[in-house]
């Protein structure tokens, strides 16, 4: 089976990042995998999980996962028609006691909380229709102004005191994030907040809540740390096609910086018999492929797929066959940014 029947519930969308995921496809698949295989099954298994034998217990599994991601999908459809925000929508959703009591139905992975704003999103978009929400300010830029309204840090952090006393735990995190927003060095601010985090953590039953409330706890104690180690992606860029490496390069182009670049480049790999022909304009990397060079590129680099993947990798042109004004590739790559991972989440 696919991961839309484990034993647990799974992300309709992911905190990590992802699109959101069609929770009424899944549970479509589900009745049609019950119809293909009831009566002729005796083992069945997924990633992430162990297998389920027997022909009835995994029909049962099939039905409860089926009806679960149905029921979630429908019911907040249900509600947002009636006006209702994804937010809103949350604090008010129960699953059905024959639901719930299932244990592969609990949120261990995914939640109940993120799935229905996952499926709100899907439909709405992130804008719920309140033109408050419409131009508001960046954290930061929200957060000073938050604390000046509160009057000042040493008021705004003594309110959120309160807030942790009366076990609203949930707008301490708020009002607490506001105030190392507006001022990262408050340490008053910064060590509450971590424990705050801590103990949403120890109350959650979903493992990746509790992961990003005690990775929110460790970078206010800790600060952000570069990586442990590089990774080694080169097996994965050896997978990918010409076409996916250009578009991995596009979204790695510095827009701005490259505003006033006008560059057209062609990659020529004869054993694919191909020409990339890439054009570096308004800031936009595009391209086109064809058989024959292009009368209008400054450079052609004639090359294999390995000696592509070198030059992608930072280790020049090597014996790649030059023919144009080189100088264009530097130009290209003095526009090309790598990406970071130790970048801040919960200080700016």
């Amino acid at each position: 089976m696919a991961e839309n029947a484990t034993h647990t519930m799974h992300n309709i969308i992911t905190l990590r990042g992802a699109q959101v995921r069609d929770a009424k496809q899944w549970a479509a698949y589900l009745t049609e995998s019950i119809g293909l295989y009831d009566g002729r099954v005796d083992v069945a298994f997924a990633s992430h999980h162990w297998p389920t034998w027997g022909n009835e217990e995994i029909v049962a599994l099939v039905e409860q996962q089926r009806d679960l991601y149905a029921y979630i999908h429908d019911q907040t459809r249900r509600m947002l028609n009636s006006g209702m925000t994804g937010r809103e929508i949350v604090e008010e959703f129960v699953l059905p006691p024959a639901l719930a009591e299932v244990w592969a139905n609990r949120g261990y992975y995914g939640a109940l909380s993120h799935n229905v704003k996952g499926i709100y999103q899907r439909y709405m978009g992130w804008f719920d229709a309140n033109p408050a929400h419409l131009w508001e300010h960046p954290p930061v830029a929200e957060a000073r102004r938050y604390v000046r309204a509160l009057g000042g840090m040493s008021s705004a952090v003594s309110k959120a005191r309160g807030f942790v006393r009366d076990g609203d735990l949930r707008f301490a995190a708020t009002l607490l994030n506001h105030c190392v927003f507006a001022e990262p060095d408050a340490e008053r601010a910064k060590q509450l907040l971590a424990r705050v985090y801590e103990r949403l953590a120890h109350a959650t039953e979903n493992a990746v809540w509790r992961n990003f409330y005690l990775t929110g706890a460790m970078e206010l104690r800790e600060g952000v740390k570069p990586p442990s180690a590089a990774s080694d992606s080169s097996d994965v860029r050896a997978a990918l096609s010409v076409d996916q490496l250009i578009d991995a390069m596009s979204v790695r182009v510095n827009g701005p910086k490259a505003w006033d670049l006008d560059l057209a480049i062609d990659w020529c790999l004869p054993a694919q018999g191909k020409y990339w022909h890439l054009r570096l304009k308004n800031g936009v990397l595009t391209h086109t492929v064809g058989t024959e060079a292009s009368a209008s590129a400054g450079l052609t680099l004639t090359m294999t797929k390995v000696q592509l993947l070198q030059l992608l990798a930072g280790k020049g042109l090597g014996s790649i066959q030059v023919s144009g004004d080189a100088a264009l590739l530097t130009r290209l790559f003095s526009v090309i940014v790598t990406p970071t991972a130790d970048f801040n989440i919960v200080t700016p």
